[in-house]
């Protein structure tokens, strides 16, 4: 199950409290929840009722019996609580349905441009949440959150897009604002590799506190995992490692106004117009990685030479971070045997030893889903957070009891 985020942690003993107990499989009984919190049971029964009338917990009778009537089982209550993850690229339009223990219902990819604007796009991510919900015989109140990550910078506390290069007409576009008002859902946006890196993390490295999730697409970024929370700095732009400068390419323009930086000479549109300066025409880093494997020996040099300087902004990294993991995501990722190679020759040779005496350096596990299923897991910690469930207690208790009237 999801976890807080943050620092927010439940308050011992509330219903929030109880229900991470419940959704880590910590305690599955009022019996358990007794032992493990140290509360009367008197106590714990009325934190349980409380969560099953606000339909987050339901409690069947199916646990084993030691001799007599067999115990209820207490889980989250998934059949009618869902929540969506929208991974939205440059190009692709990529959506899980998820219940709120994490394990995805459906996921459905259309072909869709950023560029197309907000309405358009939107439009489109609300129609097709729609219909995965009526695939699942769910209605619109099930959705009870939404995580959206999209391809440039996101300032995170107001979900606004903030100037992305590749994203004309979202600039301060509120995206929460537009399914606020046709939903009854929390909405969060993030920078896709910060979701990436949650999708990773939560997926594949459960155990590992410190990580980094490097995205090599048209754009570079790294998404930053630290004591096991995504770190996104003090206005959410941790990570923008494709805008550090790498010496010796003081040529190269970059679409942020400056020149030499890391996604101007090793991004996957740098190296697409270097293979057609070529003679190999390529539009973008799809076309690169068809060249690889196809065999073509300039692709292969250009990818391990991006893999070299990109190991050159990441060995400065390791040095000030001391990673465990560091993941390798994005489209040039498919071709990670040339890339890696490149990355890792640079890092070993450019950080001190200590740093990376147990560091990994390994291609994405989670592949195209990262994205869409952080995205989900954004949605589903955000939900399951103390604040708001204890929320959520608070209004269904205040909904039934009956208002006093003078006479």
């Amino acid at each position: 199950m999801a976890t807080p985020t943050g620092d927010e942690r439940a308050v011992p003993g509330s219903p929030a409290d109880v229900l991470t107990l419940i959704g880590a499989g910590s305690a599955t009984t009022r019996a358990d929840l007794a032992r493990v919190t140290g509360l009367a049971r008197s106590t714990i029964s009325q934190r349980v009722d409380q969560l099953i009338e606000s339909r987050l917990v339901s409690e069947t009778e199916d646990g084993e019996s030691t001799g007599g009537r067999p115990p209820r089982r207490l889980r989250l209550r998934t059949a009618d609580n869902v929540v969506a993850g929208v991974d939205l690229g440059a190009t692709h339009c990529r959506i899980s349905l998820m219940d709120i223990s994490g394990r995805t219902l459906a996921t459905h990819e259309d072909p869709l441009l950023i560029a197309e604007g907000p309405e358009t796009v939107l439009a489109h991510v609300d129609r097709r949440i729609r219909g995965l919900l009526t695939d699942a015989r769910l209605t619109p109140e099930a959705l009870k959150a939404i995580g959206i990550g999209v391809p440039g910078p996101v300032e995170f506390a107001t979900g606004r897009p903030n100037n992305p290069p590749i994203m004309p007409g979202w600039n301060a576009y509120p995206i929460p604002d537009y399914f606020a008002e046709r939903y009854n859902a929390l909405v969060k946006v993030d920078n896709d590799v910060n979701v990436m890196a949650l999708g990773e993390h939560r997926s594949a490295f459960p155990d590992t506190d410190y990580l980094l999730f490097v995205k090599v697409g048209t754009g570079i970024g790294c998404g930053i995992i630290a004591q096991g929370r995504l770190h996104r700095g003090a206005q959410g732009s941790a990570g923008d490692i494709g805008h550090i400068r790498v010496s010796g390419h003081d040529e190269a323009g970059c679409r942020c106004g400056n020149s030499a930086c890391l996604e101007a000479v090793a991004g996957g549109g740098a190296l697409a117009r270097r293979l057609t300066e070529l003679g190999f025409p390529a539009e973008s880093g799809s076309d690169v990685v068809a060249l690889v494997q196809a065999g073509n020996t300039q692709a292969l040099r250009l990818v391990r030479e991006a893999g070299r300087l990109i190991g050159e902004v990441l060995a400065s990294l390791v040095n000030f971070f001391n990673p465990e993991v560091i993941v390798i995501g994005g489209v040039l990722a498919k071709v990670h045997d040339h890339l890696l190679a490149g990355i890792r020759e640079t890092i070993y040779r450019r950080s001190l030893p200590l740093a990376t005496h147990h560091l990994a350096i390994v291609p994405t596990r989670t592949g195209a889903d990262a994205a869409a299923t952080g995205a989900g897991i954004l949605a589903i910690e955000h939900f399951l957070a103390p604040d708001n469930i204890n929320r959520i207690v608070t209004e269904t208790e205040s909904s039934r009891t009956p208002t006093s009237t003078g006479g």
